[in-house]
């Protein structure tokens, strides 16, 4: 069940960063990057409302909920990316960059997280994954790549201080303070070119834009949810599966043209993963 909410969360990502996308074009950067957070936070609102539940109730080390300031990262990098370079660009490179990061959260157990030693005989599909990942960039915009590959990291931190404040409190607690957090950051953060943007702010007629917060709750529960269930490595590719395929459907539908390249390199990520799960199951079994 874990691995394919994992999936389910890729898709969902995807979509994001594209209603995202088109957000940053109405408004601008800044301006986004706090209507993104606006939006998420009333959604979760209104879950905790109907759930009736308080957040309030229980203070946890203050670490714990920085998740959503980092996250904050997370939008502002792929907004500054998207456009520049393609979604699936985007998303291998974020992958390069998560890949990275969650290995050495594996290796080391960093965060609370649980450790998962990296193995030798995992390697040849790790070069599967990797050549996978590299086929689908075709561009290089320098500041668009560096952003992708640091979002790739702010992701797994971010997911993993969620999921450490969720089995302290619930999945939907966690992701209200990731919401509120993430929207104090934003607003603080920003300089007065980003704030004066937003005085400027007309309502569009496309309400679509709007999605990019709804999906964000979306991704963090299902994180919260199997961040500690699984590796962060396995996490990692499993939603980038669920990314490659949404954001190759997404660049059809934007372009026209279907990337005979992108698809290439999801299969080859498929095909990588699939071997080192079936070698951990292997050896699971004996």
């Amino acid at each position: 069940m874990y691995y394919i909410l994992s999936l389910l969360a890729g898709v969902l990502i995807s979509a994001m960063v594209a209603f995202n996308g088109g957000l940053t074009e109405a408004y601008g950067v800044y301006s986004a990057t706090v209507l993104i957070h606006v939006v998420g936070l009333a959604f979760i609102l209104i879950i905790l409302l109907v759930k009736r539940e308080s957040p309030f109730i229980k203070r946890h080390a203050w670490f714990l909920y920085t998740g959503g300031a980092i996250g904050v990262l997370t939008v502002l990098f792929n907004n500054l990316a998207f456009g520049r370079i393609s979604v699936s660009a985007i998303l291998a490179l974020s992958l390069f960059g998560q890949s990275i990061c969650g290995l050495i959260v594996d290796q080391y157990g960093l965060l609370g997280m649980p450790r998962h030693p990296f193995q030798k005989r995992k390697i040849a599909g790790l070069v599967i994954v990797l050549v996978g990942s590299l086929s689908m960039i075709t561009s290089f915009e320098a500041m668009a790549v560096i952003v992708s590959i640091a979002t790739g990291a702010t992701i797994v931190v971010s997911r993993t201080l969620n999921a450490r404040l969720a089995e302290l409190t619930s999945v939907r607690v966690s992701t209200f303070y990731n919401y509120l957090l993430g929207l104090s950051a934003a607003v603080l953060i920003f300089p007065a070119a980003g704030l004066a943007e937003l005085a400027y702010i007309e309502l569009n007629p496309s309400p679509w834009i709007y999605l990019g917060g709804v999906l964000g709750v979306g991704v963090i529960l299902i994180f919260n949810t199997t961040v500690t269930k699984i590796s962060a490595f396995y996490l990692t590719l499993l939603s980038f599966i669920g990314q490659v395929f949404a954001g190759i459907l997404i660049d059809v539908m934007i372009s026209r043209e279907l990337s005979v390249h992108n698809l290439i390199g999801g299969v080859l990520v498929t095909i990588g993963l699939c071997a080192n799960l079936v070698m951990d199951r292997r050896k699971t079994t004996q």
